[in-house]
């Protein structure tokens, strides 16, 4: 005779806690590491140093540094063009260190088919 009641898939009420109690944990874990993460600074330069942008982790910029000698006014596309570069390259450093940061938390939910 079938039984009645019971938990799909056989999951007891004692794992249904612990696999709740693990989901709380990696989300205190997620937030704690997402408020240190807009903490740090990325550093993007383009043209040997000549220009320097830093963004937050928040995708904040919060300096600009140009070498005077980057600030020719008869030549401002290739000074504009180095600013894109230094912008997009301290963005990427801050994308890649995201992903891995958030890569370390989520790679063992991969065995719950998340």
């Amino acid at each position: 005779m079938a039984r009645r009641g019971g938990f799909p898939g056989g999951m007891m009420p004692g794992n249904m806690n612990n696999l709740m109690k693990q989901a709380q944990r990696m989300q205190r874990q997620m937030e704690e590491q997402q408020r240190e993460f807009e903490e740090k600074e990325f550093t993007g330069s383009s043209g040997g140093g000549a220009v320097s942008i830093t963004v937050s982790g928040k995708k904040q910029v919060t300096a600009v540094k140009i070498d005077p000698e980057a600030a020719d006014p008869d030549d401002v596309e290739t000074l504009e063009d180095l600013i894109m570069t230094a912008a997009n390259e301290a963005l990427r450093q801050m994308e890649e260190a995201n992903a891995s940061s958030l890569g370390k938390l989520t790679g063992g939910l991969s065995g719950l088919g998340i």
